[in-house]
């Protein structure tokens, strides 16, 4: 019979390593139909046993007995908990037990190329151990709807941005009847006209049918994705309203951009200090000095959706706030490039923003 054993405490101090805490690590490379895991001794990276299962609720239940049957305290160890983990990480997470996150590793970072499920469940167990600074899984039910909403929503956005340039493009190549109905429109307008067209009333030319035709189809998928996207945005707008409010009153920040933060940040205590969040935000300077020269590199790791939310913050606040536009000046003043203006911003936005999301004013509501 195994013996049982209890998950290692989900509140282990940031300073320890986890081979202070736990006894077993129980690392696992996730797949679309199954799951390899490899128990680990945390004292010597030796790999007690290896499984296979399947990556459903049966399986999960089996990966949990598979632990049960090495004593001490566990930890586990997860490749993708964002991705083909996330069934797993949250089925850990309603048992309590302590689940840290890891990226999936590069080809080049194998040793010797080799490349194995259980290599690699035994390898995340390992890196694991190794680490100082352990990575949190996203969790929590309004997280989730707004990263299902946002991808949706960007979907829609992306898809009806090439419809757009495909019936300007079309204009451009339609027979003259046809272009001249939309000679010196905007896109905005073009959409308008092809959605008025009438492919029956034209002549028998099959060339002006066929473009009147695409061109009208085309603008039918524009408003069609329009709205789809305006619905995605109205859920998004509700669900920020009522989880996090307090960050729709800071400057440059609207639904969109809330959310996209809110995705990323998760939960309290995720990012260690607002430094790891600059990090995951991809807006912390990377020090690229030689000899006598002191410059910065720009960061081009981090959450590129996140990256992007912030610099779309910055944006606006240098076209639209005096205190943004004044500081600016005063940078301009001491050397710096615009270049330079923007990463600082980003950086002090990304402060302000984990300070917000860290410690939110007692009314509102998170």
């Amino acid at each position: 019979m195994p013996m049982l054993t209890e998950p290692a405490e989900k509140s282990r101090p940031d300073d320890s390593r986890l081979a202070e805490v736990v006894d077993v690590v129980i690392g696992v490379d996730t797949h679309t139909a199954t799951h390899t895991a490899a128990a680990v001794t945390a004292s010597t990276g030796a790999v007690l046993a290896t499984v296979t299962v399947s990556a459903d609720a049966e399986g999960y239940g089996e990966l949990v007995e598979f632990a049960d049957a090495h004593a001490g305290l566990r930890a586990w160890a997860i490749e993708g908990t964002g991705g083909y983990g996330a069934g797993l990480a949250r089925h850990l997470g309603d048992l309590d037990e302590l689940v840290v996150e890891l990226d999936r590793p590069g080809r080049p970072a194998r040793r010797g190329g080799r490349k194995s499920d259980p290599l690699d469940a035994a390898r995340a167990a390992r890196e694991a151990l190794s680490r100082t600074r352990l990575a949190q899984p996203k969790t929590g039910e309004d997280r989730a709807a707004l990263q299902n909403l946002l991808t949706v929503r960007r979907g829609a956005v992306e898809a009806g941005a090439d419809a757009q340039r495909q019936l300007r493009a079309l204009v451009i190549t339609a027979p003259e009847p046809v272009r001249d109905r939309f000679r010196g429109q905007s896109i905005v307008v073009m959409v308008s006209t092809a959605a008025r067209l009438r492919p029956h009333t034209a002549a028998a030319d099959i060339h002006v049918f066929t473009a009147m035709s695409a061109l009208r189809s085309l603008a039918r998928r524009i408003r069609n994705l329009e709205t789809e996207a305006a619905e995605h945005e109205k859920a998004i707008r509700a669900i920020v309203r009522s989880w996090r409010p307090d960050l729709l009153p800071l400057r440059g920040v609207g639904p969109i951009t809330a959310a996209v933060v809110l995705a990323a940040w998760s939960h309290a205590g995720r990012c260690r200090d607002d430094g790891a969040f600059a990090m995951l935000a991809g807006t912390a300077p990377i020090p690229a000095s030689s000899g006598k020269t002191v410059r910065y590199r720009l960061n081009r790791s981090g959450d590129r959706q996140l990256n992007r939310a912030i610099h779309t913050i910055a944006v606006s606040r240098l076209r639209y706030d005096p205190d943004t536009r004044a500081y600016a000046e005063r940078r301009r003043a001491q050397g710096k490039t615009d270049p330079e203006i923007r990463r600082c911003l980003k950086r002090y936005i990304s402060r302000q923003l984990y300070r917000q999301l860290e410690h939110p004013p007692a009314d509102s509501g998170a």
